[in-house]
């Protein structure tokens, strides 16, 4: 069926991929039992489970009871895994799947518009693609000194552009588990190889991060602070201890601090410590709105400058008009006191929920951001027993890059005004359902 090289889960989902990539397998083959297949290839049951468990989620196979396992082909390019996270949750009275900020919680845009046309530059192509107000004010509150400073149209934009620029199709990647389905598509889309690292309450360990530069990842891709979908911060100890593990290698990393201003920890990059490989993007997205889509980049000339040579091909630069927006709502008292209220409400409703949750025997881990990690007997058990009560939740399968026995939902707790405690109690008896296996 396959030629295979590496005998682990891992490297049997992917020499299945390349026999579908290559067309030795085509849609609508059917693949012979696990046990057969552990038989044939002399590994066992588990592993060969935990592979297609990985190919189910990639979408490269469906399994389908007694009728078997057949190739379903990957499909086109595009976000497969967030829409699959995101599904039929158009009728619900309640959806808390979308990890999407609060609009009521968005700073007002009224003065910063009126003040563009007196500020924002509309003129030539050759200006600097960073507007000098904007540089400076970021440069105010950076978690440390970088050589340069770019913006991008968004976190997403400035993924992209890193991975077409600064990698190759076959690389192997270093992300965390879980990670946020979009990354993981991109990475996809790119024929990149994902690594996941273990975490726990303080981001990823160490001792994942080692096994990632003995599998020579060539980079590897964090969420700092009020990580999606876990709500886990990097502490400083931890930062450090991960630059450590990675000195004297030529991994690049790649920082995603997709929550920005609305996360209640204190900013935070390796750059602290490894300036000469470290990207680092903020966005702006669910602190002033998703539609400005900006977000900033730093990090050494030698990795931002190809970057920007690169977007001469297309879009060119980032709106200066939009720019001078933000940096109206970054110097605004009125803007600024807003997303303050907004983080501190966002960490007010997280709360709720988690100590709720906590105090019904559902603990969860993180302790910042829009999102909260909840832990389930059967995701989806858990996630028809919520849509039972009008409730939308994201399957937690979506985000997961290792082969996992436990299962979740990501909760959007950042949408969450009111009705806490009821909502609480459905979450817990989410949690507690499982599946009905029917007769034998």
């Amino acid at each position: 069926m396959v030629d295979l090289q590496d005998y682990s889960s891992r490297g049997l989902a992917l020499a299945l991929s390349e026999a579908v990539g290559d067309g030795r397998l085509r849609k609508g083959d059917r693949l012979p039992p696990i046990r057969t297949v552990a038989s044939d290839l002399q590994l066992s049951p588990t592993t060969v489970s935990a592979a297609w468990s990985m190919l189910a989620r990639r979408g490269v196979i469906r399994t389908d009871g007694r009728r078997g396992t057949t190739v379903t082909a990957l499909g086109a390019p595009g976000p497969t895994r967030y829409r699959r996270a995101l599904r039929g949750r158009a009728t619900f009275s309640l959806d808390v799947s979308t990890g999407v900020p609060d609009p009521q919680l968005l700073p007002l845009l009224d003065a910063a518009l009126r003040a563009v046309p007196h500020s924002g530059s509309r003129g030539s192509y050759l200006d600097d693609p960073v507007l000098p107000q904007l540089r400076e004010v970021l440069r105010g509150d950076w978690p440390y000194d970088a050589e340069q400073l770019t913006v991008t149209d968004g976190a997403m934009d400035a993924l992209d552009l890193i991975v077409a620029v600064h990698l190759e199709p076959g690389d192997t990647v270093a992300v965390e588990h879980p990670c946020f389905p979009p990354m993981l598509d991109l990475l996809d889309a790119y024929g990149m190889r994902s690594f996941g690292l273990a975490m726990d309450a303080h981001g990823p360990t160490v001792e994942s991060v080692r096994a990632a530069v003995r599998r020579r990842v060539t980079a590897i891709f964090l969420q700092p602070r009020a990580h999606n979908p876990t709500g886990v911060c990097l502490t400083a100890e931890r930062a450090a201890a991960i630059a450590a593990a990675l000195a004297g290698f030529d991994v690049l990393v790649v920082e995603d601090d997709s929550a920005g201003a609305i996360a209640s920890a204190a900013p935070l990059s390796l750059g602290r410590w490894l300036p000469e490989r470290v990207l680092h993007i903020r966005s702006f997205s669910k602190s002033h709105g998703p539609d400005l889509r900006l977000a900033a980049m730093s990090g050494p000339a030698a990795r931002i400058d190809p970057i920007s040579e690169r977007r001469l091909l297309g879009q060119g630069w980032t709106s200066r008009l939009l720019q001078a927006v933000l940096v109206e709502l970054l110097n605004d008292d009125a803007a600024v006191w807003q997303v303050d209220a907004a983080r501190r409400e966002y960490a007010r409703r997280r709360s709720a929920l988690v100590g709720g949750l906590a105090e019904a025997g559902v603990p969860v881990t993180g302790t910042d951001g829009l999102n909260i990690w909840l832990p389930v007997q059967d995701e989806a058990a858990a996630l028809v027993h919520l849509a039972g009560r009008g409730i939308a939740a994201a399957a937690g399968s979506p985000f997961h890059v290792l082969a996992d026995d436990h299962a979740h939902l990501r909760i959007t707790t950042g949408l969450v005004r009111d009705g806490h405690e009821r909502l609480v109690h459905d979450l817990v008896d989410a949690a507690g359902a499982s599946a009905w296996a029917g007769p034998r």
